[in-house]
């Protein structure tokens, strides 16, 4: 019986000293804040940025009412900060925002839904990422008629960035395997020859000259989707459903913002180049934002956040400069 105790209590005493050292070592592991360091369970301590983001004035990310608006942007993820928007604010135009989630997709009676929701503007700036762009061109040409439900528009952002890099704390939040798997993620891709995947969604990849265009301390490491790959790229048929929904909103100005895949940016230019090709040749319906980056990821360290998927702070900043440029060419 004896026996049986001391074993009990030394089994007790192994699991409990196991599950001390997994509490401390996830304890002491930064939480992650960027959306491919959180998916992949990889190191902020290595791939968190080191920028402090620009300080914007608080009256120029806020949106005003749709009837009130000059522009409407239809947006995504990219949009949803108000960043690149506040340019176009501060310049003196009056700016609402919506996304894709809430409209769905530009079926055929778009013009006329969006009237009847208030809109009396004559611009529509289309923002999508180009992962989504294909699908969402290839969806709104095979509707007809928009869901009837009344769009519930912000003034405030629908998403509030960091304003500055998280403090040092306690990962109070993380399951108790989070340490050793973040460190072992890390550990697999810092020692890689090549890229390495860390969950279905994340891939680290080697990136030439990537310590002159990141901040993290494994500069020459970088966190991409996997779906910039999976989703495939933009083709000549994505371009010509970008030119026949333009056609069939013709008392709207409607001016298409498609952003470059990280990916795209960082490593494979040539992915949507049929794509990109035809949008240098028909500036009318909208920048070419991907040759764009090619020169501002050079200008601006972390112009794509080294540790998400989106653009930086700064990169939208650099972003809504572009914009601006875009816009006063139609309205003023």
């Amino acid at each position: 019986m004896k026996k049986v105790a001391s074993l009990w209590l030394a089994t007790f005493g192994v699991g409990f000293a196991i599950i001390s050292a997994l509490l401390v070592w996830t304890l002491f592991t930064p939480a992650p804040y960027g959306d491919l360091t959180r998916i992949g369970r990889l190191s902020e301590t290595q791939f968190g940025w080191r920028h402090d983001p620009p300080v914007l004035d608080p009256a120029h990310l806020r949106a005003v009412p749709l009837d009130q608006a000059d522009i409407l942007v239809l947006g995504d993820s990219f949009s949803m900060t108000y960043r690149w928007q506040a340019s176009l604010v501060q310049a003196g135009y009056k700016v609402s925002t919506t996304y894709w989630g809430q409209v769905g997709y530009m079926c055929g009676d778009f013009t006329d839904w969006v009237r009847r929701q208030g809109f009396k503007g004559r611009m529509v700036i289309a923002e999508s990422v180009e992962r989504a762009f294909d699908e969402r061109m290839r969806r709104s040409e095979q509707c007809s008629h928009m869901v009837e439900r009344r769009l519930e528009l912000k003034t405030e952002p629908f998403l509030g960035p960091l304003t500055q890099k998280p403090p040092p704390g306690l990962n109070w939040a993380a399951k108790l395997t989070t340490g050793p798997i973040t460190w072992l993620n890390t550990r697999k891709a810092m020692r890689a020859q090549g890229d390495t995947q860390h969950g279905d969604e994340t891939l680290v990849r080697l990136v030439p000259d990537g310590c002159k265009q990141f901040s993290h301390l494994a500069c020459d490491r970088v966190p991409f989707f996997k779906e910039d790959i999976d989703n495939g790229p933009l083709t000549a048929q994505t371009f010509e459903r970008m030119q026949r929904l333009t056609a069939a909103n013709p008392s709207l100005d409607l001016l298409w913002m498609i952003i470059p895949n990280k990916t795209t940016v960082y490593l494979d230019p040539q992915h949507s180049s049929p794509f990109v090709d035809l949008l240098k040749a028909h500036p009318a319906l909208g920048p070419d934002l991907f040759t764009w980056a090619q020169q501002a990821r050079f200008a601006t360290q972390d112009f794509y956040f080294p540790n998400d998927t989106h653009l930086s702070m700064l990169g939208q900043v650099s972003l809504g400069k572009a914009m601006l440029q875009e816009v006063r060419k139609r309205l003023d």
